[in-house]
């Protein structure tokens, strides 16, 4: 295990997950099964978190909040710390649901606090994140990723309508965002004036915030793999392909 800056981490994980179904009309989507051991998802999440020592986490939960409890309880048998979160009745979006849990207790209103989404599987070197968040004393670090391939083919149209060229699937020079953030005491207290009963999101509402107040948002790109679990398509790709994923060694049997 890796010795972390940080010990708390809020999991996004109390979304419908539409994308999904109809997996998602009998699993939460962090809870779907995958791989021959048909672990759930979000016990991959845990272990990265664990394996760079953020062992006190926060899951975010919601639609199917019952099943997570049930599965995972206080998470000594994944040596954490879990704490739970309900959302909100009525509120909606990534941000509503961090601050919900800071209202709650479930994570601290002061602080550094690591933001992971639950359907998101990657490789993410956190301990290096979270250095990289400190050495910037930055207000927000978000997390980067190059190389971003289109799930569609690409065209060029010349003269008369007629295709000049096309591209399938092609790969842009592009800095996309993974989901995953370091938010400090700043940027978390700036969350909490923005929280309201609309759908209030972290990277449409408060990341734009940040910078409209001149906070230092700093960058962390990642260059392992990682997936966004959010269709069908996705899915299956995955789980055809997580015993060769390298947090496929974290996570029991």
């Amino acid at each position: 295990m890796v010795k972390s800056l940080v010990t708390e981490a809020a999991v996004l994980c109390g979304g419908r997950g539409e994308r999904l179904r109809p997996l998602t009309d009998y699993f939460q989507k962090v809870m779907v099964p995958i791989g021959h051991k048909k672990l759930p998802l979000l016990a991959y999440v845990i272990g990265l978190l664990k394996h760079h020592g953020v062992t006190r986490i926060a899951l975010l939960t919601g639609y199917r909040s019952e099943d997570i409890r049930h599965y995972f309880g206080n998470g000594a048998g994944y040596g954490v710390e879990l704490r739970y979160s309900e959302d909100a009745k009525g509120q909606k979006g990534s941000l509503n649901a961090v601050v919900n849990a800071m209202k709650k207790g479930a994570i601290s209103k002061r602080g550094e606090i690591l933001v992971y989404y639950g359907d998101v599987l990657t490789d993410l070197d956190i301990t290096g994140l979270l250095a990289r968040h400190r050495v910037k004393e930055a207000d927000a670090t978000i997390v980067l990723s190059k190389g971003y391939t289109l799930p569609v083919g690409t065209a060029t149209v010349g003269r008369g309508g007629f295709m000049a060229s096309f591209h399938e699937k092609p790969s842009l020079d592009l800095s996309v965002t993974t989901g995953s953030m370091v938010l400090g005491s700043a940027a978390t207290a700036l969350a909490r004036r923005l929280a309201s009963r609309e759908n209030t999101d972290l990277m449409t509402h408060l990341l734009p915030a940040l910078l409209d107040r001149g906070l230092k948002v700093a960058t962390y790109y990642t260059e392992g793999a990682w997936y966004d679990v959010g269709t069908v398509s996705n899915f299956e790709k995955l789980d055809r392909e997580i015993d060769r994923h390298p947090m496929s060694f974290l996570v029991r049997p």
